[in-house]
């Protein structure tokens, strides 16, 4: 417990929300946090444009109750953990060029935000916070001023702006963020480099994994997997073309029709309208809940990771390696920065060319002990790992804490 934060209060913001429906560094964060500290997770307020545009999907419709008063704003998710839907709507002004007019407005919506916060922190009682705040830039760039924590936390855990709209004001406003956060932490080497730029108390603090060895344990092969004769070549998680190199994948399946491709996510407009449908040997099985995931990737021959080498790839912590290692798999991956951790226990291509012979040198020389091995080094990508660096940066940033609060329990 040396290393471990204790009896802390930790308000957490970011970009996805609690109920996401997708893998999250920063509920999984949360999670870990709570085990030995008061956590308020604060979900994204809602924004003007997508309640225009989106309202009558379900979580806004829910976000709507909570800003109506007809739900309540503070929910408990687990032992010491606390989810707060704002009750509050912020303007959508992204399209406004930067100037003062945009600095005012962003300001007043994070007025509304910090407001919201506010009042959980006075429900629950928290005093000498931690704020950690995962990549959100524009919504909570003023809440240090705001709220007033003890000690404020940046965590850049993707480069965002490689995205057109995290650019436009990004470029400027993220700089400015991380300087004044009291501590930067980042899930990769590149980050943190960049982090460092900026402020010097910026920190790698690795990255957990949510697959566990044990999950190797036979079960039913998925029923859609079931009729799709191997060697399988898979790949799980979004099929973005900004991230994924998709004509590596059609060259790739065109030069070996007799090893079944499957990708397993949702599809983005370039994917749905590639050259891949169009091949006898490439399977899409569409999106599949985080928990489903490890059923497919336990029956995948090879796993693949794909990435087009760019300002969205080069620095990003590639979540699913770890994934598909602690389940015993071969992984053929793109080199890039990020992937030097992996290097001993994958095959990582610097070209596209290079992906046919990494796969067959990955189909002949598997075996039990190689599983092992890899299994074992995931195995130490845990998010206690990740999180007890969090708390070694947080600590070198704080001053000295109040006595130990009391734990709640659900």
């Amino acid at each position: 417990m040396e290393n471990t934060l204790l009896g802390r209060d930790i308000v957490v913001v970011g970009q996805q929300p609690w109920d996401t429906e997708i893998g999250s560094n920063c509920r999984n964060i949360a999670l870990e946090f709570a085990r030995h500290n008061r956590v308020l997770y604060v979900n994204a307020p809602l924004d003007r444009n997508t309640v225009l545009r989106h309202r009558r999907a379900g979580w806004v419709q829910q976000r709507l109750r909570v800003v109506r008063g007809q739900e309540q704003p503070l929910q408990m998710a687990g032992d010491n953990l606390w989810v707060l839907t704002p009750d509050a709507i912020v303007e959508s002004i992204n399209w406004l060029p930067a100037s003062p007019l945009y600095d005012l407005l962003n300001k007043r919506n994070n007025r509304r935000f910090a407001a919201a916060i506010e009042r959980g922190i006075q429900a629950l009682g928290f005093q000498e916070f931690v704020l950690f705040n995962d990549n959100d830039i524009f919504r909570s760039f003023y809440l240090k001023e705001l709220l007033a924590p003890a000690v404020s936390v940046y965590y850049s855990r993707d480069y965002m702006l490689a995205v057109d709209y995290w650019r436009k004001h990004g470029r400027r406003l993220e700089p400015q963020l991380i300087a004044k956060s009291d501590v930067c932490v980042a899930n990769s080497s590149y980050l943190a480099s960049y982090c460092q730029r900026y402020n010097p108390n910026s920190y790698y603090v690795g990255q957990g994994c949510d697959v566990a060895p044990a999950a190797t344990t036979a079960t039913t092969v998925p029923p859609d997997l079931a009729p799709i004769s191997g060697p399988l070549i898979g790949y799980v998680g979004a099929l973005v073309s900004l991230r994924l190199d998709i004509d590596l994948l059609v060259s790739l399946a065109r030069q070996r029709p007799e090893w079944s491709l499957v990708l397993v996510g949702p599809e983005d407009e370039a994917f749905k309208a590639s050259a891949l449908h169009e091949l006898p040997n490439v399977y899409f099985l569409g999106p599949k809940a985080p928990a489903e995931l490890p059923a497919y990737i336990r029956e995948f021959t090879v796993c693949l990771n794909p990435q087009l080498v760019n300002d969205m790839t080069i620095g990003n912590y590639p979540r699913k390696i770890d994934e598909y290692l602690a389940l015993g798999k071969p992984v053929v991956a793109t080199r890039t920065q990020a992937m030097d951790i992996f290097a001993e226990h994958t095959y990582l291509a610097d070209s596209g060319a290079d992906y046919v012979a990494l796969i067959e040198q990955a189909l002949w020389e598997d075996s039990a002990e190689r599983q092992r091995r890899r299994a074992a080094f995931a195995a130490t990508h845990t998010w206690e790992n990740s999180v007890r660096q969090i708390y070694e940066a947080i600590r070198a940033a704080s001053p000295p804490a109040a006595a130990p609060v009391a734990l709640a329990h659900a």
